[in-house]
């Protein structure tokens, strides 16, 4: 254990650690600090903790998603309720704490608004997504500027889907992917695309035996498919793995059945070994929940984290084996680097790289990034 949180530096870590370049971790607290509020804090991987800032509800209260770091090297994040109108805030705070809300939301009801995480698209704007506002009140899709410029890109009505829950990724084809967690044909959900101009294609609309109310993000897999879960419904009515292609096929691929973990809320990561990883909130053998892992035959890859830089500055590069590792390209761009270990690669983003895939360099092939790493100014 690197830290126990006391409710003076924060209390109820709800949502995941962002690394930053510098090797420093990121996050957030729902509730604690000195206002009680929630708190934005740094953490080094040692475990020395840094409270950047402490939320007064004026400014936000309860940050339930986490932080991400944008292009500008900011961190931007939301909270669920606070703000001028009591209803959730978009926050910037630098790597100092110098905290800036950039919106705050009004919506339909108090606990309605309900902001998840952000993600910054290769345009530089932050999308995000809400609960309950929006023209119909059943959810939006955002837009907002690092300084600040707020736009509704899109409304759900219900039929479309209801409660968009998580995150947005954005694809490799440059839109953006979610889901739902109600609405829909059968009101159990939905998984969307949608353009950065705002264009909305419903990609499934969840029937229970495939599954039901999705609440994770969903995972691009090195093929090009997505992969999420959804708590509810299936064969057995304890949740599902489900893959779905970018045209909008989806395959059930496990379907839980409560010997093996019920309830998968969060999404899925695929780890450089190519498999599938994630958690069921109850039963299993122990009777409290599951980690799983599962492969459908994909095989290892590299990840940059994080995945932009600027020409000069290191990232580091994820993997398997990667000792005997003889060169490192950004988009065909050879790299300086040295290896820290099996599974770690440091390396300085060339001069005249451009955005595209990492190649690394092994005696027995060549492993690639399972996305385009994004060179930046």
């Amino acid at each position: 254990m690197l830290l126990s949180f006391d409710g003076s530096n924060g209390e109820e870590p709800f949502a995941g650690l962002t690394l930053a370049p510098s090797g420093l971790l990121y996050g957030t607290t729902e509730r604690g600090g000195a206002n009680g509020a929630g708190t934005v804090f740094q953490i080094t991987p040692d475990g020395l903790l840094t409270t950047l800032h402490s939320f007064d509800v004026t400014d936000g209260l309860n940050p339930l998603a986490g932080v991400v770091q944008a292009f500008n090297g900011m961190l931007y994040g939301t909270t669920k309720l606070g703000g001028a109108n009591d209803q959730g805030a978009v926050f910037q705070i630098g790597l100092d704490g110098a905290l800036t809300t950039l919106h705050s939301f009004k919506g339909i009801g108090r606990y309605l608004t309900e902001p998840a995480g952000l993600v910054q698209s290769t345009d530089g704007i932050l999308y995000g997504t809400t609960l309950g506002i929006g023209a119909y009140g059943h959810g939006s899709v955002y837009t907002i500027t690092p300084d600040g410029t707020f736009a509704i890109l899109y409304s759900f009505d219900g039929a479309d889907g209801a409660g968009p829950l998580s995150a947005l990724i954005q694809g490799s084809d440059g839109n953006l992917y979610g889901t739902t967690g109600g609405g829909g044909t059968h009101d159990f959900g939905t998984v969307f695309r949608i353009s950065p101009a705002g264009a909305l294609t419903t990609l499934h609309n969840f029937n229970g035996l495939d599954g039901a109310t999705p609440q994770g993000a969903l995972t691009e897999g090195s093929d090009g498919n997505f992969y999420g879960t959804a708590p509810a419904g299936g064969a057995k009515g304890y949740g599902t793995v489900f893959q779905i292609t970018p045209s909008g096929v989806l395959t059930t691929l496990h379907a839980f059945d409560n010997t093996d973990g019920a309830n998968p809320f969060g999404g899925l990561v695929q780890g450089t070994d190519g498999n599938f990883y994630g958690t069921t909130y109850r039963d299993g053998p122990g009777g409290q929940g599951t980690v799983f892992r599962l492969s459908v035959g994909l095989g290892p890859f590299v990840r940059a984290i994080p995945g932009f830089g600027a020409p000069g500055s290191t990232v580091k590069i994820l993997g398997s084996n990667l000792t005997d590792a003889n060169n490192v390209t950004f988009n065909g761009a050879a790299a300086a680097f040295t290896i820290s270990s099996a599974n770690l690669i440091t390396a300085t983003i060339p001069a005249g790289a451009t955005t595209g895939q990492i190649h690394v360099s092994l005696p027995d092939g060549t492993v690639s990034s399972n996305a385009p790493f994004r060179v930046v100014p």
